[in-house]
């Protein structure tokens, strides 16, 4: 079991791991090793609450398939050792942004000192260009 958050645990069963090969550094190194790890998260086995789990699917959308896997690759890193846990490093952030609740926002209006100062400050602005035309005879 990989801990994500206080409230919900990554499942070992949930995650399966293919080794793929990688660009970015190494020289020929990586045209002969699969250096690249891709997660594949099985987010039915997550068990998660309903509001995370539409959390997780707005923000993720792009990387969970049509059969409800979410897929993460890594491949910055030369080692298979380091991309491995990179990937769950972001899995379990993705996880966290999920349980996290985006703050409300309360509707407010300008005040009235706010609204006299921005238009006052039209009305000067609109003097200063008024006065760079040429003279209407």
């Amino acid at each position: 079991m990989i801990e994500v958050t206080a409230l919900s645990l990554l499942p070992d069963a949930a995650c399966e791991f293919r080794f793929i090969l990688s660009g970015g550094p190494g020289g020929q190194h990586v045209n002969k090793t699969s250096s690249g790890v891709e997660l594949r998260v099985d987010i039915a086995q997550l068990n998660l609450a309903p509001m995370p789990l539409q959390r997780l699917q707005q923000a993720q959308g792009k990387r969970i398939s049509k059969s409800g896997v979410l897929v993460v690759q890594a491949s910055a890193h030369r080692s298979q050792h380091k991309n491995k846990q990179d990937a769950i490093s972001r899995v379990e952030r993705m996880l966290a942004a999920a349980f996290t609740r985006p703050k409300v926002r309360i509707a407010t209006k300008p005040s009235n000192s706010a609204r006299k100062k921005r238009v006052d400050s039209k009305k000067r602005r609109a003097d200063t260009k008024s006065a760079r035309k040429p003279p209407n005879w």
